[in-house]
């Protein structure tokens, strides 16, 4: 760091005029050992997981606490950048930077629900109920709008009805199963989040 005289001599006089409050009592109180904060994550356990936010696919670390027992859920009390993660090296957007306030909203949705036809009103089903009916629902309308074949005799095997949009943020592996399940069905109509 250059320096000059006038600069040295202004560095100097700030640190003598704080030197001096202190010795005239003007110091901060001492630290008492039983106001020492711990540290919030001394005994949290540790979760890597991926931002659901957007295709970018930002690695994130969960934090909880709880007493670790049998059937007993853990509360999350942080959330930060994983440091480890190839894609963001630690750092958030600020939708990422505030994903404790979207784990914690009493206006996320974490069932299941329908509308029925007609109905203005939402009805909490399970999970197996709500599988179940999408499961019952796609094999209605591939058995429907199944093409075999083409106008020309030729074996198509296409399903032009549904499509499947696949999530960005997974791995390379499940983008791969996730594939070969959708095609294997005939679907044509097949994107990824990341492009939307």
């Amino acid at each position: 760091m250059d320096m000059n005289r006038r600069q040295f001599f202004k560095v100097c006089a700030v640190g003598l005029g704080g030197s001096s409050l202190a010795a005239l009592g003007m110091a901060p109180p001492d630290a008492f050992a039983d106001q020492i904060r711990h540290f919030k994550l001394a005994r949290t356990v540790e979760t890597r997981n991926t931002c659901p936010y957007c295709s970018v696919g930002c690695g994130i670390l969960l934090y909880s606490q709880g007493d670790a027992a049998k059937n007993v859920a853990q509360n999350i009390i942080h959330i930060e950048g994983d440091s480890d993660h190839p894609v963001n090296r630690g750092t958030l957007c600020p939708k990422g930077a505030g994903l404790l306030d979207f784990v914690h909203s009493p206006n996320r949705l974490k069932y299941p629900q329908i509308r029925e036809a007609g109905s203005s009103e939402w009805k909490r089903i399970g999970w197996d109920e709500a599988l179940d009916r999408i499961a019952k629902l796609v094999k209605e309308d591939r058995d429907a709008n199944f093409i075999e074949k083409n106008a020309q005799g030729q074996t198509v095997n296409r399903w032009l009805t549904t499509g499947f949009l696949a999530a960005s943020a997974s791995s390379n592996e499940a983008g791969y199963i996730t594939h070969k399940v959708v095609r294997s069905l005939g679907v044509l109509a097949f994107d990824n989040q990341a492009r939307v």
